[in-house]
């Protein structure tokens, strides 16, 4: 270990080649299949940016895994992988030979999950599960507060498995409505022996923490965008794939994801039609080329359950569109004529693959 004292000369070749690393993330920007229009292409250098930012949050700032910090991989500006507008995606950097204790409150969120995962975006662009739990698995207190103990050994009460390679967990907080509902509290902290400080920054582990940011942001855009050329293969149709390939990536095993790219001539609109099987939640979004949700605070690009209007047979019609066009449930298309979507169900009772076709208006 590297005194702290010690003179090592000046670092600015660390930041130039973590900055050089960086820099093939741009590559996805080039693919013949990315698309070319003004607006595609500044939205994937607004991507790469939104990248870069939250891989030096996770894996510097946040990347200690004896101190777990626990922060929001996406918010109303980061947005990664079909990001769900209904969700807050909290992160938190762990170990597998470590253990922790989640203490928190549930309050009035419908669905709240934890999944321990061996993060490995930059190696081959999976997530892979290695622990599950959520609400409906859980034991609270009169006060709706509980405590889950996540380690690779089994223990009583609330657990969530973690294996030699768990690396992160991802909590994942769906809502019928964020403006009414209130989300759990949750703090994670490790109970198992460990130092009682954080140890002072060394050349070594700045430059691995660096180059591991540079490598996710790199990963992370390319796995997407080879997600965004599947879909491409087979436009306005849902894409017919094993939902582990959408779990390994990190998805929720409780939900069936159907993901899809849409294109449209100028005039023409996507319709999207399904019964609606007994199910805890669903929702539809549509997102860009590189897979991130579009603004959902201040545009109607998504629909969920609770703001959905149903036909009289039950079943939902939704209109992807530039304008209302007066029938079923419109979702703004926000200005792109193509990209991708997402249709999620929760816990259904039977996964519906939603009919879908393309009309005039």
């Amino acid at each position: 270990m590297t005194d702290p004292q010690a003179h090592v000369g000046t670092l600015d070749h660390v930041w130039r080649k973590f900055c050089a690393q960086l820099a093939e993330a741009g590559d996805v920007l080039a693919r013949p299949s990315s698309p070319t229009t003004a607006l595609d292409q500044a939205e994937g250098l607004r991507y790469l940016s939104r990248l870069a930012r939250t891989a030096l949050n996770m894996l510097v700032d946040s990347a200690d895994p004896d101190f777990p910090r626990l922060f929001l991989l996406c918010d109303d500006k980061i947005k990664i992988g079909a990001d769900n507008p209904d969700n807050l995606y909290q992160q938190c950097v762990v170990r597998g030979d470590r253990t922790y204790r989640i203490t928190g409150k549930r309050n009035s969120v419908p669905y709240f999950s934890i999944g321990s995962k061996a993060n490995r975006y930059a190696i081959d662009g999976t997530m892979a599960s290695t622990g599950e739990i959520e609400f409906a698995q859980m034991e609270f207190g009169p006060d709706g507060t509980f405590e889950i103990i996540v380690s690779k050994e089994q223990q009583p009460g609330n657990w969530l498995p973690m294996a030699d390679d768990t690396t992160l967990l991802i909590v994942r907080q769906t809502f019928d409505d964020k403006h009414t509902q209130v989300p759990a509290d949750i703090k994670v902290e490790r109970i198992s022996d460990g130092p009682a400080a954080p140890a002072l920054l060394t050349p070594e582990l700045i430059e691995q923490q660096l180059m591991a940011s540079a490598a996710w942001a790199k990963g992370t855009a390319n796995t997407f965008a080879n997600w965004s050329e599947w879909f491409k293969a087979h436009p306005n149709q849902f894409y017919d794939a094993p939902q582990e390939i959408f779990w390994k990536a990190g998805g929720d095993p409780n939900i069936w994801y159907g993901h899809f790219y849409f294109d449209l001539q100028p005039g023409e609109a996507l319709v999207i039609e399904s019964p609606v099987p007994d199910c805890r939640m669903w929702n539809l979004q549509i997102d860009n080329w590189w897979m991130e949700s579009l603004d959902h605070v201040h545009q109607k690009v998504w629909l969920n359950n609770s703001m959905a209007k149903l036909e009289a047979d039950g079943s939902v019609v939704v209109v992807c569109a530039d304008r209302d066009p007066g029938f079923g449930n419109w979702v703004d298309l926000a200005g792109h004529r193509s990209g991708t979507g997402l249709w999620r169900w929760f816990n259904a009772a039977e996964n519906v693959v939603p009919n879908m076709r393309v009309v005039k208006l």
